[in-house]
């Protein structure tokens, strides 16, 4: 019998109801997703990366004020079609990019009640298989295969895997906090106990959880059940911490260490980090641009 453990996995979730009051006032009519990092939205790297990964059925759980998302995944004939009569074939290509990337899908979350109500928006498509939740403003660099390793690591131990990153134990109240234990697998540990932002007295671990998750179907029965949590929110990371502790609910809990190259869009300076670092290492643009950071570098130092 075909069991969750053992069903490849298709579908991913891109929670992306979020406000994005970081970025105010820039944010206040413009989604967040959709602010450029060099020339795409950052939410195209997003569905890049989980359709690198074998995972084509992508469903965006967005809110109000979201429809950009939608008509930059979407056909648009009038520009395609000046491009396509100026016999600009590179910008085209460009263009017909987003809409040629998945079969993308969206559901509104109506109510703002947090990362795993956001999830369980999605109970719905993905019915009883695993799938892949990637938050938009974790950006992964495509030669750090991070979801591709995760999903491995889920068809040979069944239940949960969450993205995990060693941070400073000064930074750790910033995210959900492990508690884990070694596997065979160097990179694999077995994950216990999660912690929602914890002060740095109180982490477990400076293993913090980051926004690539593997999820066992079984965590939406579970999120069902959950009760609000830290800021009168429904957690993931309360829910996994149930699943942790009883693997009979949906098998256990696993986590991949991750030592690559991730940005986190969310932070006003990492956001400028990540436009920096792709912009140099562009071939088209890294050139010109190194070059000019050195001599501005340069001259303020």
């Amino acid at each position: 019998m075909t069991t969750s453990r053992t069903r490849r996995i298709t579908k991913a979730v891109i929670p992306a109801a979020g406000l994005g009051t970081r970025f105010l006032p820039a944010t206040k009519a413009t989604p967040k997703e959709m602010l450029p990092v060099v020339d795409k939205p950052a939410i195209q790297y997003v569905v890049e990366e989980a359709v690198t990964a074998g995972l084509p059925d992508v469903l965006m759980v967005t809110g109000r004020n979201k429809r950009p998302l939608e008509d930059h995944f979407d056909r648009n004939y009038e520009l395609e079609e000046v491009l396509r009569s100026k016999g600009d074939e590179t910008k085209l290509t460009r263009v017909q990019e987003s809409t040629d990337l998945a079969t993308i899908h969206y559901v509104r979350q109506g109510d703002p009640r947090g990362l795993g109500h956001a999830v369980l928006c999605a109970a719905p498509h993905v019915g009883d298989q695993p799938f892949a939740v990637l938050l938009g403003d974790d950006l992964i660099d495509a030669r750090d295969p991070l979801l591709s390793r995760m999903i491995e690591v889920q068809e040979t131990y069944g239940g949960s895997v969450v993205a995990l990153l060693e941070v400073d134990p000064d930074s750790i109240h910033l995210y959900g906090c492990a508690v884990a234990e070694p596997t065979g697998d160097d990179d694999v540990v077995r994950v216990s106990d999660l912690v929602e932002k914890p002060s740095r007295e109180d982490a477990p671990s400076n293993l913090a959880v980051i926004g690539r998750y593997v999820l066992d179907s079984a965590v939406f029965e579970v999120l069902r059940k959950t009760e609000p949590g830290r800021g009168g929110e429904i957690q993931l990371t309360d829910a996994l911490q149930t699943l942790a502790a009883d693997p009979s609910i949906g098998g256990p809990v696993h986590g991949v260490v991750f030592k690559g190259r991730r940005y986190d869009t969310g932070d006003r300076g990492d956001y400028l980090r990540a436009i920096v670092r792709l912009a140099s290492e562009r071939e088209d643009l890294g050139p010109d641009f190194r070059a000019w950071l050195r001599d501005f570098v340069k001259e303020e130092l």
